[in-house]
């Protein structure tokens, strides 16, 4: 099951580095990377959200989502304001500039995710979309002490 696992982990690697390379290049025509867009969109489809809630569901980290937000915010594309209910926390959301750009966006990304799941059938995607979404509730299920890598264990060589 090792070499299996990792031939697993590699797989993904390079599924998503691929895909994302050619998602940063595909869209930075438009002046936005990969990470970028995913946040936008996340901002159009959903309104204004808290910064919390755009590190959850981009699945990345704060000071990524942070750094992206200065920079959008840093052109016109978004907004954060003190949230109205929380006031340690920051509500953020597209401005009209943002709005325009992920309108442009919209269309743009279709050829881009067209090509993505052309080597699949319908049914196919399906599946690799119920397959991909066990895997992070799989992880976080074993974070705390993976199979095998019990600090003792390796600490002691045994």
């Amino acid at each position: 099951m090792t070499a299996e696992a990792h031939s697993l982990a590699m797989a993904l690697r390079s599924a998503y580095l691929t895909m994302h390379r050619k998602a940063d290049t595909y869209f930075a025509r438009f002046g936005v990377t990969a990470d970028q867009l995913v946040l936008l969109q996340i901002l159009a489809d959903e309104g204004a959200v808290t910064q919390q809630q755009l590190v959850k569901r981009a699945s990345s980290d704060p000071n990524t989502v942070r750094a992206m937000l200065l920079l959008l915010e840093g052109r016109g594309f978004v907004s954060r304001k003190p949230h109205p209910v929380d006031g340690r926390a920051r509500s953020v959301s597209l401005t009209k500039k943002g709005r325009r750009v992920c309108e442009r966006l919209d269309s743009a990304r279709e050829p881009f995710l067209a090509q993505m799941v052309s080597v699949y059938q319908p049914e196919e995607v399906a599946i690799l979309l119920e397959l991909l979404g066990r895997l992070p509730l799989a992880l976080a299920a074993r974070a705390d002490s993976p199979a095998g890598c019990q600090p003792s264990v390796i600490a002691e060589g045994k």
